[in-house]
């Protein structure tokens, strides 16, 4: 008998609880047509762990992570908790989830759904049909480097320290899942780096290079970041699947999510390397805890949702599954309901629960057709 899926539910702090619930409800759907059972657990991270265990994260919940084969995350952080020291601080939690179960690769699509193309900050004919990926290095680089920290100097001048340090394997790795990444799409990859101005960026190019060479399917580009980031802006389209490091890819990742109309619409995950026949992996929204909205019940729960589905195709490997859930999203969008990070000045928002409904309604009516894609005609 096929042993059950494990998945493990740390929905976190503020709106993170919210679209986590909408997200365990279209797990829920899922459950009985994946061919597998799957068994749910749930634990405490971020300020909602510091509250209860003092840690943003305790040893038994990361335990529990590593045995799981997925990690289905909400979002960490809020006010109560910034007086804390970085250590101790929420975000501590989920920086420990991506070292501990080495999740080098976090993978962030941007996608713009074409009910959506009005939302987005750049002109319709710039993002009509975008669909990027970037592909970020996230368990090591200026986030994880030593020495770090504060000294003052004999003349009273206090310094801070952060290091940026990669190792080639480091490197290598995240290069060869951007590689296969990009062989199941246009086959186009675009390295981004500071090669002119830091020793790791010069690591970085020459090693995603050589990881490449062998690849004579793969169209490799390089790119500085800065140049990267006012091309995001001024012609999206012209990438398909961009690796990074950790720090370019957080700041470039955030602006590609604005192509697309909102942080409230964009999943990611974060994979680990293929151990005794799995990887390890974390799906979360790219959005943050919004604790100025948490409560009110009107987060937008799709990013969630749509990790999820990320989850469906990663670590189910059931692409026509996910699949399905996106032609649901996209139906429910184009039928014009629209949460409050969506809807126009005076226009009239729906709850995360009447979106999360709406989703749902339209896999029932996908899974009585069997033809969820001709959903977006019916809209």
């Amino acid at each position: 008998m096929r042993p059950p899926f494990r998945l493990l539910v740390l929905p976190g702090d503020g709106i993170g609880v919210e679209v986590t619930d909408a997200a365990l409800r279209i797990v829920e759907w899922f459950m009985p047509r994946l061919g597998v059972e799957v068994a749910i657990e749930h634990g405490l991270v971020g300020g909602a762990a510091i509250d209860a265990h003092g840690v943003p994260i305790t040893d038994a919940v990361v335990a529990r992570a590593m045995a799981a084969d997925a990690v289905l995350f909400g979002a960490v952080g809020g006010p109560r908790w910034d007086a804390l020291p970085i250590a101790r601080r929420p975000e501590a939690g989920i920086l420990r989830l991506r070292r501990d179960l080495d999740l080098f690769a976090n993978v962030r699509p941007a996608f713009c759904f074409d009910a959506l193309v009005d939302r987005s900050s750049l002109k319709p004919e710039l993002v009509r049909g975008l669909d990027l990926v970037i592909v970020r290095e996230a368990t090591a680089g200026v986030y994880f480097g030593q020495p770090r920290g504060e000294e003052t100097l004999p003349d009273g001048t206090v310094r801070v320290i952060d290091t940026q340090a990669y190792t080639a394997d480091e490197v290598r790795r995240v290069a060869a899942f951007a590689i296969d990444l990009a062989r199941g799409r246009s086959g186009r990859l675009c390295s981004v780096d500071k090669a002119n101005v830091m020793e790791t960026g010069r690591l970085w190019r020459h090693t995603v290079a050589a990881a490449a060479a062998s690849h004579p399917d793969i169209a490799l580009s390089h790119m500085y970041a800065d140049n990267c980031a006012m091309q995001l802006v001024r012609q999206p389209r012209q990438f398909d699947v961009i690796v990074t490091d950790n720090l370019f890819g957080d700041i470039l990742s955030d602006a590609a999510a604005m192509l697309t109309g909102s942080l409230g619409m964009l999943p990611s995950a974060s994979i680990g390397p293929l151990v005794g026949g799995r990887r390890r992996a974390l799906y979360e929204p790219v959005h943050g805890s919004a604790p100025d909205i948490a409560g009110r019940g009107i987060a937008n729960p799709l990013a969630a949702i749509l990790s999820f589905g990320m989850a469906l195709r990663f670590s189910f490997g059931d692409e026509a599954a996910a699949r399905r859930l996106e032609a649901a999203v996209a139906h429910v969008l184009a039928t014009g309901l629209r949460t409050a990070d969506l809807a126009d000045a005076g226009d009239a928002a729906v709850s995360c629960a009447r979106m999360t409904r709406a989703v749902l309604d339209a896999l029932d009516r996908g899974a009585a057709s069997d033809a969820p894609d001709a959903l977006l005609a019916e809209a």
